[in-house]
């Protein structure tokens, strides 16, 4: 994909994001399945921009449970807050598959009043995706939780079928429960014709 399929860049020419790229000393790098991005309690010096594979946020709970916490894919961007405040967190990045990752630095949105403008808008963005986390782990069963989840997903496509980010482990860390007690809830939900699915492809039948 291209830089500027990426909400901070879209409806740029090409030689204006050229020079936003150039302004926010914009580098590309490659990286393998489980490589990591960011470990714990490191700051970030960079945010990025996946181009290319996906990569997982996530964090360990003080149990050392797995929390993931987003599954981010092509045009979509990660660590941008950690990046402007520069400060330490909990919070691991690692590639889910073969991935490409445009890294992209902070001080150079003080320079370009357009840039900051829309960089403010993919945080506020990030927030109400945040929300939809909440309201989804809010829920008090399983069953509710996936419900609010697979809402939010037909809301988001404009369909009742579609594909998730996630395998089972990842969608199960997600939710914050078990593979096993996931895939016993997904199997009750088709018998009750509530839903269908393969793999990561599923379609709301109520």
């Amino acid at each position: 994909m291209s830089p500027a399929e990426c909400p901070l860049f879209a409806g740029l020419g090409e030689e204006r994001l050229h020079q936003a790229l150039k302004l926010l000393n914009a580098s590309e790098k490659r990286y393998e399945n489980g490589s990591v991005l960011k470990d714990a309690d490191t700051p970030l010096q960079a945010f990025g921009l996946v181009m290319e594979g996906r990569v997982q946020v996530s964090m360990t709970d003080i149990d050392g449970n797995l929390l993931l916490l987003s599954v981010v894919t092509p045009g979509h961007t990660f660590g941008e807050s950690l990046c402007y405040l520069q400060e330490d967190s909990p919070i691991r990045i690692t590639a889910d598959g073969d991935s490409r990752v445009l890294w992209l630095h902070c001080e150079g949105l003080r320079e370009d009043a357009e840039l900051m403008r829309r960089f403010c808008g993919m945080l506020a963005r990030r927030t109400l995706s945040m929300n939809d986390r909440i309201q989804a782990m809010s829920r008090p069963t399983l069953h509710d939780k996936l419900i609010a989840y697979f809402t939010q997903c037909e809301r988001d496509t404009g369909s009742r079928s579609f594909d998730i980010p996630m395998d089972r482990a990842a969608l199960a860390a997600w939710l914050g429960t078990e593979r096993s007690a996931l895939s016993r809830e997904l199997s009750a939900m088709r018998r009750r014709g509530e839903l269908n699915y393969r793999k990561n492809h599923f379609e709301l039948l109520k």
